[in-house]
């Protein structure tokens, strides 16, 4: 047997752009994430504090101005004056408690997580991530 008749062929093509993108997408998926997954965990926590604080006093602010426009319904249309009164005050009451309300729910939520927040900032400033 001749050593000619063994050849070896070797044909390389590079990834398309759109192959590599899909590659690299795969090749993410097997990686281990370590500071993506702290960086996400992080913004998580930070919007919870936030949204708990911000809902809570939406809500409140929302059904003072609800129970401020009953009020002011009942004394122009119904003419009770009385009910109305009583009505608009009380939603004046809750309107103005919105804020503070806000400052409490705020404090009480960092209060809670504040240092797992300050633990996985520092991790990841240290670049320990």
């Amino acid at each position: 047997m001749c050593d000619n008749d063994k050849k070896f062929s070797y044909t390389y093509t590079a990834p398309t752009e759109s192959e590599r993108r899909e590659i690299e997408d795969i090749q993410k998926q097997y990686m281990p994430s370590g500071g993506a997954d702290k960086i996400a965990r992080l913004r998580k926590l930070n919007a919870r504090v936030k949204n708990a604080a911000m809902c809570t006093a939406l809500t409140l602010g929302v059904v003072g101005v609800l129970l401020f426009g009953a009020g002011m319904s009942l004394v122009l249309v119904w003419e009770n004056y009385i009910g109305g009164i009583i009505s608009a005050v009380a939603g004046i009451a809750a309107t103005a408690a919105a804020h503070p309300v806000y400052n409490a729910v705020l404090k009480k939520c960092k209060a809670k997580y504040g240092k797992e927040i300050l633990r996985l900032s520092q991790e990841l400033l240290d670049g320990r991530g």
